[in-house]
C-alpha cells in the first residue's frame, strides 16, 4: 500500500475575535488507502473536509494555522507525521506531488512561467538549465499550452485561469511523483481541455506506475477515471467502494442526494426587451516580447484576446459565454467593467463607458460587479469577511450605521447559504466553495443592475451549485439584475442562460438563444466542446 491514512482526527484553534481560542473539530476517524498506480477518488460538498485531509498528507497545515492531530498517516513506510522538517521537504513536491484548487495562489507572481516550472527540475532531478527548459516546454505542450517557447516567458497574471491551472499540472509532474494529490485538478478548465488533461494523467500514471488522489465535486470525472471512492460529509467518510458499485448502488442518503444534484435546463428562456448593454467593434490586444531576431532587433508579438466583438445583452436576462480557456472570455469581461483597455464602443444604459474618465466611472461601479473567477486572490487575506463585504458598501454610502450595515451583511451571507455568524472569520479559514460564496455576496449586497460572474460555480460541489445557480435566479427576478456568465461547465450555462455566445480565439463564431444553440448547434467549434462534454 503506497498511502495509509488511519483513523486520523484534526482540530483547529480558531480565534473567535474577542481574544479566546476557540476549538473545532474538522476531520472525524476518516480512514483511506491508496495503492501504487490507482486512482481513488475523495468526493463531498465544499466545507466536508476533503482539501483539509489531502493537506494533512503532506503536513501544509501546520505553518499556517494553529492545528492539533491525532492517528496516522503512511507513505511507503514511512511515518509521516513524525518526520522532520528536512526529511518532508524532500517528500514534498518529489514523491508526493500536489496541484492546488487555486492556481493564482500558487504561482509566484514575480517570476515568469519558465523559472518557476524549470525550479523542481532542477532542485529534484539534478537537470542542467538547458535540459531543464527543454523539458519544461515539453510539459507544457503536453498540458495543452499553445505555443509554449513563448509561454515560458510570460508570467501568471498574463494567462487565463485555465492555462494557470494548466502551468501547475505541469510543475507537478515535473518530478514523476509516486503520488500525486490532485485538489480539483480540472475546475478551472474547460470540456475540451479536461478530456485531455485526463487523458494525460492516465497515460502518466501507466508509464510511471503513478498513484492519483482524486479530490473533486465532479462526479462525471469521477466515474470516468477512479477506481475506488470515498464520500465525505462534515469530516467524515460516510461510503466508500469501488466506482460502479457506487454508481449503480449508493447506500448512503448523502451519497444518493450528490448524484440527483445535475443541474437542469432552463424551462422559460427571457428574451428581455430593452438593451442594458451594447459592444460595438471591441478589441483588446496584448503585444509580447518574442524571439531576438538579430542585434538589438527582438519580434513583436500580438494576441488578439477580444478582436472585432459586437453584442447586445438585453435587461433582466442571462447572457452564457462559453469557449475554451484563453478564448478571451474573461479579458472581454474585464475591458466591460474598464478593468483593461479596449477600443471599440461600450453602452451601458445609454451611456458610453470608452468616454468616462476614472472619477466619472466610480458611481457606476455600484450598478457594473464582477464575481472572479478565483476567489482567494480576490479576498484580502487581512480582513475579515464583514470589512471586505462592508467595503463596497461604505465607498457606496450603503446604510446609515456600522450596525445597520452589518445586519444587511448578515442577510446577504443568509441568502448566499453562509451563516451569519462566520462575519469574523478571514479568508484562509474557509474552504474554496465558501469563499466563492463571499465573492458573491460581495457583489449582491450592492444591488448592481449588471453583474458579470467569472466561472461563480467552478469550485463548487454539484449540491452548492444547483443552490447557487437558483440563487442567482432568485435575486436575478428580485433585483432585476443582468448577467454576463462565463463558464466551460455547458450544463451550468444551460440551467442560467437565456442567450448563449461561444468565443473562439477572442471572435465569437456562434451566437443565439440558449435552446437553439444546444438543440441545433451550427459551427463546428462549437459541436467539438458539446461532444466532449458528453
Amino acid at each position: 500500500m503506497l498511502l495509509t491514512i488511519n483513523k486520523f482526527n484534526l482540530q483547529f484553534h480558531t480565534d473567535t475575535g474577542q481574544g479566546q481560542l476557540e476549538d473545532k473539530q474538522v476531520l472525524f476517524d476518516v480512514s483511506l488507502t491508496v495503492k501504487k498506480g490507482a486512482t481513488v477518488a475523495l468526493v463531498g460538498e465544499s466545507g466536508s473536509g476533503k482539501s483539509v485531509t489531502a493537506l494533512s498528507v503532506l503536513r501544509l497545515l501546520e505553518d499556517a494555522s494553529d492545528i492539533s492531530c491525532e492517528g496516522d498517516i503512511q507513505f511507503d513506510g514511512q511515518d509521516v507525521l513524525s518526520l522532520d522538517h528536512k526529511s518532508l521537504r524532500k517528500l514534498r513536491g518529489n514523491r508526493i506531488a500536489m496541484i492546488f484548487q487555486e492556481p493564482m495562489t500558487s504561482l509566484n507572481p514575480v517570476y515568469t512561467i519558465g523559472n518557476q516550472l524549470m525550479e523542481p527540475l532542477l532542485l529534484h532531478r539534478g537537470m542542467k538549465k538547458r535540459e531543464a527548459y527543454e523539458e519544461a516546454v515539453h510539459l507544457l505542450d503536453k498540458t495543452g499550452i499553445k505555443d509554449a517557447p513563448s509561454r515560458m516567458k510570460v508570467y501568471p497574471h498574463q494567462l487565463s485561469g485555465g492555462q494557470r491551472q494548466r502551468v501547475m499540472i505541469a510543475m507537478a509532474l515535473a518530478c514523476r511523483p509516486s503520488l500525486l494529490i490532485a485538489d480539483e485538478p480540472t475546475t478551472a478548465l474547460d470540456v475540451s481541455i479536461q478530456a485531455q488533461i485526463l487523458e494525460l494523467i492516465r497515460n502518466l500514471q501507466q508509464e510511471f506506475d503513478m498513484a492519483l488522489l482524486l479530490i473533486t465535486h465532479d462526479l462525471g470525472m469521477v466515474r470516468k477515471i477512479s477506481d475506488h471512492i470515498h464520500i465525505m460529509k462534515d469530516g467524515r467518510i460516510v461510503e466508500h467502494g469501488e466506482t460502479q458499485s457506487i454508481f449503480s448502488n449508493p447506500r448512503h442518503p448523502y451519497t444518493r442526494h450528490l448524484l440527483d444534484s445535475v443541474p437542469a435546463e432552463k424551462e422559460t428562456i427571457n428574451t428581455g426587451s430593452t438593451p442594458l448593454l451594447q459592444i460595438t467593434n471591441m478589441n483588446c490586444h496584448f503585444h509580447l516580447k518574442g524571439e531576438w531576431k538579430g542585434f538589438l532587433q527582438r519580434e513583436q508579438k500580438t494576441i488578439r484576446a477580444v478582436d472585432d466583438i459586437t453584442l447586445t445583452i438585453n435587461r433582466g436576462t442571462t447572457c452564457g459565454l462559453v469557449g475554451e480557456s484563453g478564448s478571451g472570455k474573461t479579458t472581454l469581461g474585464m475591458a466591460l467593467l474598464k478593468l483593461t483597455d479596449s477600443t471599440g464602443k461600450i453602452l451601458f444604459d445609454g451611456k458610453d463607458l470608452q468616454e468616462l474618465s476614472n472619477r466619472q466611472m466610480r458611481p457606476l461601479r455600484r450598478n457594473l460587479q464582477i464575481v472572479f473567477q478565483d476567489p482567494f486572490s480576490s479576498l484580502s487575506p487581512r480582513l475579515t469577511i464583514a470589512r471586505i463585504i462592508a467595503e463596497g458598501m461604505k465607498i457606496h454610502a450603503i446604510g446609515k450605521s456600522k450596525a445597520e450595515r452589518e445586519e444587511i451583511i448578515r442577510q446577504t451571507l443568509l441568502e448566499v447559504g453562509l451563516s451569519p455568524e462566520m462575519l469574523h472569520r478571514y479568508p484562509h479559514e474557509f474552504s474554496g466553495g465558501q469563499r466563492q460564496r463571499i465573492a458573491i455576496a460581495r457583489s449582491i449586497v450592492l444591488r448592481p443592475q449588471f453583474l458579470i460572474l467569472d466561472e461563480p460555480t467552478s469550485a463548487l460541489d454539484m449540491t452548492i451549485q444547483k443552490q447557487v445557480i437558483q440563487l442567482l435566479k432568485t435575486l436575478q427576478v428580485k433585483y432585476d439584475i443582468t448577467y454576463l456568465f462565463i463558464s466551460h461547465d455547458l450544463r451550468v450555462i444551460r440551467a442560467m442562460a437565456d442567450q448563449v455566445v461561444v468565443m473562439q480565439n477572442g471572435r465569437i463564431v456562434e451566437a443565439g438563444s440558449s435552446r437553439e444553440i444546444f438543440e441545433s448547434p451550427q459551427h463546428s467549434y462549437t459541436k467539438k466542446l458539446f461532444t466532449a462534454a458528453l
